[in-house]
């Protein structure tokens, strides 16, 4: 991790007091409306009315699912996965298994991977072989796996997490550009020098979103740079320290930044909730505002 004192990042990786998270500039998290201009909300509101209307009409993906068995949990909500699938693909027989690489959309990488030691841990979201829907269907009415997000549309799709600040190769989906105008024009002209990724997360009503992080504190030399838009304000995000066994939530903002290599997860409500992240690389200008704001 870089030294607290180091000028390069200007205290952004200091951690925050009284907690074991990395957090930015002494935070759990960054509430950016002020930053985006957000603070009236009738930016947000006419990409609320696209997103929804959105949602009603185009296929959704699952994601989420695997924490646990991919080791970013910590100890106290591993059991909040319920199900994991990648615990539940480890113990497959073979005429299950070749239930489950039937349901692929190409049967024949599952074969490939199949063929090598381990090779069904390279099964699932950003891994080598993604899972189809029929097959996370599958996995949850068979299988009883949790998938936390049920309603997932990827707007810049994004095939291993490492690469998601990297916008080579990747644009805006054709539905993308069909059924969220407002939605990718907005995105477009964020503070952003590039865009590697950009996805709709929702949540069902009652579920959860589990409590894992994104990469491990000790190896990180700068936080990924991404914003989180909540055109509703009530997707309850929250940081998770688990040295003192205690939730930062994130209430009322419209844009946030935390520091995902800390644990984080969403809290259970009674209705549906989503909100838009994009990845990308931040303008110098919009780095030197957050440290003249927040340093």
């Amino acid at each position: 991790m870089v030294d607290d004192n180091d000028d390069e990042d200007d205290g952004i990786l200091r951690g925050v007091p009284g907690t074991n998270l990395s957090g930015l500039y002494g935070r759990p998290f960054l509430r950016l409306d002020t930053l985006l201009d957000l603070e009236s909300g009738d930016v947000l509101a006419p990409l609320h009315e696209e997103i929804c209307t959105a949602f009603a009409q185009l296929p959704v993906d699952y994601t989420g699912g695997s924490h646990r068995s991919m080791g970013i949990m910590p100890p106290s909500q591993r059991g909040s996965a319920v199900v994991d699938y990648g615990e539940v693909l480890a113990a497959l027989n073979d005429e299950q298994w070749a239930r489950f690489t039937a349901l692929a959309d190409d049967p024949t990488e599952f074969a490939h991977l199949t063929a090598k030691p381990g090779g069904r841990a390279d099964i699932g979201e950003e891994r080598q072989a993604p899972l189809s829907r029929r097959q996370m269907l599958w996995l949850k009415v068979r299988h009883g796996v949790y998938f936390p997000w049920k309603a997932y549309i990827e707007l810049i799709p994004n095939r291993r997490w490492i690469d998601k600040a990297n916008p080579a190769g990747k644009r805006f989906t054709r539905n993308a550009r069909q059924f969220f105008p407002l939605t990718t024009a907005f995105v477009e002209q964020l503070p952003f020098t590039a865009i590697g990724r950009c996805n709709l997360m929702g949540l069902e009503a009652n579920d959860w979103g589990t409590v894992h992080r994104d990469g491990d504190p000790q190896d990180q030399d700068r936080p990924d740079e991404f914003i989180t838009l909540y055109p509703v304000q009530n997707k309850r995000l929250f940081v998770w320290d688990e040295g003192h066994q205690q939730k930062h939530i994130v209430q009322g903002a419209a844009a946030v930044w935390f520091n995902d290599f800390d644990h984080h997860g969403v809290e259970a409500a009674p209705f549906f909730r989503y909100s838009l992240r994009v990845d990308g690389v931040f303008t110098d200008a919009f780095r030197a505002r957050l440290a003249s704001s927040f340093a």
